[in-house]
């Protein structure tokens, strides 16, 4: 009642966790549709508006939200980066680092990692090189994707340096190219979509490799 004495309507609480799930849903229709586009038509033939049109959107909320084709693609690489699951691939890697002291059980899981993440990532990451001969733009996102790839790298090799996991000799900067050099796309592109490595024999030729660029020799065991 309020002092009127008449009766007060009950207020609705307001929703927010349910609007942002209906925008994270939309969005996620936006980036499956462009990524779909994108990889069957090329980076330069999809058109926002045919994107638009594949989920139902205007052309210009695809613009307000993401900015444009670019923004688009930084979008689908991002998620691809998140691998399978609700928990993210980098905080997975984080905690394993943070909580397992075998250098080569950490490397090992990058490279199951890798087996995860690649299949998503590698073919935008290829896509975008492809587009990046004739685009400017593009080319610049590719620059910030590639420098955002080495950072996480670089951070992935001091941990193991800090920790003194490397082999005597081996930088910092030499084990950042290695982690870097074998997660990239172009190997993906070599071994996997070229020479059809299965992907579990992908992942485990990166962590060998890791391994042996990065790591002691095992010494063997000696009987007494």
């Amino acid at each position: 009642m309020d002092h009127s004495g008449q009766p007060v309507k009950p207020r609705h609480r307001y929703d927010a966790s349910r609007r942002r799930d209906q925008a994270r849903h939309r969005r996620d229709q936006i980036t499956d549709a462009a990524q779909r586009l994108f990889l069957r038509d090329g980076y330069g033939p999809t058109t926002i508006a045919a994107i638009a049109g594949r989920c139902g959107v205007s052309a210009d909320m695809i613009y307000k939200s993401f900015g444009g084709k670019p923004g688009l693609v930084r979008a689908i690489y991002q998620r691809a980066l998140q691998g399978e699951g609700p928990v993210p691939a980098e905080r997975r890697s984080d905690t394993i680092q943070a909580q397992e002291r075998d250098p080569r059980k950490i490397i090992e899981a990058w490279g199951a990692f890798v087996t995860e993440i690649a299949p998503r990532a590698a073919p935008i990451l290829l896509l975008v090189r492809a587009a990046a001969a004739t685009d400017a733009q593009i080319q610049s996102l590719l620059d910030e994707l590639e420098d955002q790839r080495l950072r996480r790298m670089t951070d992935n090799a001091r941990r193991l340096h800090e920790a003194g996991h490397l082999r005597p000799g081996v930088t910092l900067a030499h084990a950042a190219d290695v982690l870097w050099t074998y997660s990239s796309a172009e190997l993906y592109e070599l071994l996997v979509l070229r020479r059809e490595m299965p992907l579990r024999q992908y992942g485990r030729f990166i962590a060998d490799a890791m391994i042996d660029a990065l790591l002691p020799s095992e010494q063997p065991e000696t009987r007494p």
